[in-house]
This record gives C-alpha cells, sequence and structure tokens, in this order.
C-alpha cells in the first residue's frame, strides 16, 4: 500500500474513448486492467468524467458545416472539433463497467458547461471555473497523485500540468495511458511537456513494486 498522501486519478474511464465508442482511443481499453492491478495499491481512487450536455460547443455536429478535428473559435478560446461524445446520462459516458469502482470515493465530472471545454480534470480550459477536485484532494491531506486513464495527449496531459500548478507531486503511469494522436507525435510530445513541467514518468510495475505489490 501507498502512503496515505498519495490518491490515484482516474482519467476518463469512459465507455465513448475506448476503441468502440464515439471518441475512440486506439487501444484505450487496455488501460482498464491496468487501472485494476493499480487501484488497491491506493488508499484514496478519484475518477474524472466527461459529461457534456448534448448542445455542447466542442461537437462538430453542432456547427454547420464543420466537421471533428478542424479548429475554431469558441468563447474566446481555441477550441478542436470532436465527434458528439460524453453526453449527459448516455451508456457512452458511464464509466467503464470492467473497471473496479467499488473504492472510487469521488467522481468529479467536467465539460458540464456547453460554452466551454474541460481537458483537465481539475479546470475547464480558460480555467475560469474549478472542478474542486484540487480542494477535496487538499482537505484530505494529499499531497502527491497519480495519474492515469484518456488520453494522454488532452485529458490526461492538462489533468498532469493543471495538478502541477496546484501544488501536487505528478507521476504519470506512462503504461496506464493511451492517446489520440491526432497528429503523429501528439503523444510522444504531451509525455515530453509533462516531464518538462516537473511531472515523474513511472511504469505501472515501478509503482507496484513500490508498494509491495506484484503486477
Amino acid at each position: 500500500m501507498l502512503p496515505a498522501h498519495v490518491a490515484l486519478i482516474l482519467v476518463d474511464l469512459q465507455y465513448d474513448f475506448l476503441p468502440t465508442g464515439m471518441l475512440p482511443v486506439p487501444e484505450g481499453d487496455r488501460v482498464i486492467p491496468v487501472a485494476n492491478t493499480l487501484i488497491p495499491a491506493y488508499r484514496t481512487v478519484v475518477a474524472t468524467q466527461d459529461w457534456h450536455p448534448a448542445n455542447h460547443g466542442s461537437f462538430a455536429a453542432n456547427h454547420p458545416w464543420r466537421k471533428p478535428g478542424q479548429v475554431i473559435e469558441l468563447n474566446g478560446l481555441s477550441q478542436i472539433l470532436w465527434p458528439i461524445h460524453c453526453v449527459q446520462g448516455t451508456w457512452g459516458a458511464e464509466l467503464v463497467d470492467e473497471l473496479d469502482q467499488q473504492t472510487i470515493t469521488r467522481i468529479f465530472q467536467k465539460g458540464t458547461d456547453p460554452e466551454i471545454d474541460s481537458y483537465s480534470g481539475f479546470y475547464d480550459n480558460g480555467h475560469r471555473k474549478s472542478t474542486g477536485m484540487a480542494e477535496w484532494l487538499k482537505e484530505r491531506g494529499i499531497t502527491e497523485v497519480h495519474v492515469l486513464g484518456l488520453a494522454t495527449d488532452y485529458c490526461v496531459k492538462f489533468t498532469v500540468l493543471d495538478g502541477l500548478q496546484e501544488g501536487f507531486a505528478v507521476t504519470l503511469i506512462r503504461d496506464a495511458t493511451r492517446g489520440v494522436d491526432l497528429t503523429e507525435g501528439d503523444v510522444d510530445r504531451a509525455v515530453v511537456d509533462m516531464q518538462g513541467a516537473g511531472a515523474q514518468v513511472q511504469t505501472s510495475s515501478e509503482l507496484l513494486a513500490t508498494a509491495g505489490l506484484e503486477a
């Protein structure tokens, strides 16, 4: 078991991000068994959940003549347009059943404002509104977070970067993430960006060894 001041953040392990989902992350399903192996090593486990209204401005379908992958300005910010995904109350927005959810203490929903997207589990993309996750973790004495999930080059990356800005020591669990790679090399660049900002990068096996558990 890892120390009590360390928490695990599960980023967007939802059906729509699996290979069969509306916004498929290649090999995204392979993250689930790794997550399940890691979860018992942590006393505090939280999850983020993309939770969009159907009229969300990041959906290409909500902009006439636009298609996924194009970039527009949305509420003063540059916005990549995505396929419709993780709509509130739909099956695609649910956390994956195969994920061990018994010890998830809290789920933080993001992307609920139709006027602004939210990649990070801590803030929207403009840092205009907090999800409350940083405050919740700090109230429980958490000073270090380990991050896994989907996708490496978007929601994982910005959760890691915001975690660092909030003063947490942050570790990216590299083999427990998968990326979109809209442009080839995006995933590798994202990892470099996270490391450059101060994040540590470890594998699940390394963390389990630290916790005295076997992979």
